[in-house]
């Protein structure tokens, strides 16, 4: 499976309380190849999880990869920014819808699915979501 990890993935995955949690869990054991992701979203998990090492780890046995430069994708973020204002979209987000443009073939891996089915990607075109059942 090709994805791009999101926060609420990571947290899920990594915090046993979590109500997305064996839903998480099923969901790693299917990944053949390391989840894409972006350094704000590993910043965001690990303040969300109080542990950084944890995170970290995640990274160190491959299940995920961080792939993304801030600086050489700043223009496109600044726009994707501006066009979502009215949402407050946090850093993450934004890397997230970027790195689905560059990765069209990988869904975002997300609990929050308010805002990813608002977000578009190239300005139109559906992100493709892997959430958990409603």
């Amino acid at each position: 499976m090709k994805g791009l990890a999101d926060t609420g993935f990571i947290v899920a995955f990594l915090n046993r309380n979590d109500r997305y949690h064996e839903w998480a869990i099923e969901l790693a054991d299917q990944i053949s190849e390391p989840l894409l992701t972006c350094d704000a979203v590993l910043a965001k998990a690990a303040f969300h999880v109080q542990n950084c090492g944890l995170v970290l780890s995640l990274v160190h046995d491959g299940l995920l990869l961080p792939d993304f430069n801030v600086q050489e994708h700043l223009t496109p973020l600044r726009e994707l920014a501006k066009r979502y204002a009215d949402r407050a979209p946090d850093l993450a987000d934004l890397c997230l819808i970027r790195l689905s443009e560059l990765h069209p073939r990988h869904s975002v891996i997300t609990v929050d699915t308010d805002d990813f089915r608002v977000y578009r990607r190239n300005r139109r075109e559906l992100i493709p979501l892997i959430s958990p059942p409603v």
